[in-house]
């Protein structure tokens, strides 16, 4: 197996839409274990999105595991989020916007469509917790969108020009 280099805050890669999976072959797998390898070798990584990773052309996948002993992974192909109920506020980070954490309006209940590893199509229900807020996450990521895209115009600013400061050292 092999690892991929998570891409960081402002690498315009982070805007990309991962490509919808038709099949699962040897190729979708291998990239699946990667990003699973890559996951695992992150410090406080919860989940990962295809398109955070440096890779030509991310499918529409995301590895989440975020169990103590690491050994309950989830992986979610072509997901959507077919039911939406409630509202909550509360707290998000992201591996690729170090050091940024902030309050963000997610649902707090969803009904998802997804495929699983061996291709099969299942729907589940996630209410409320950490889940519900990382499986939203990751989708905004496979979408082309990040947290800070979430945030009032106020705040991305402010942490555009942190950013942008950075860089220039």
């Amino acid at each position: 197996m092999a690892t991929f280099k998570i891409l960081q805050y402002p690498d315009p890669r982070l805007s990309r839409k991962g490509y919808h999976v038709t099949h699962i072959d040897d190729h979708i797998d291998r990239i699946i274990n990667d990003m699973f390898e890559t996951h695992y070798q992150a410090k406080n990584c919860g989940a990962l999105a295809a398109t955070q990773l440096d890779m030509p052309n991310p499918p529409h996948i995301t590895v989440i595991d975020f169990s103590e002993k690491k050994n309950q992974p989830l992986c979610l192909i072509n997901a959507e989020i077919i039911e939406r109920e409630g509202e909550l506020y509360e707290g998000e980070g992201c591996m690729s916007v170090a050091g940024v954490y902030d309050k963000v309006k997610r649902a707090r209940k969803i009904k998802v469509r997804a495929m699983n590893r061996k291709g099969e199509t299942t729907e589940f229900v996630v209410e409320g917790g950490y889940m519900v807020r990382c499986i939203q996450h990751e989708l905004d990521h496979l979408n082309g969108t990040i947290f800070l895209d979430r945030l009032s115009k106020l705040k991305r600013e402010r942490i555009d020009r942190k950013f942008k400061k950075w860089l220039r050292k």
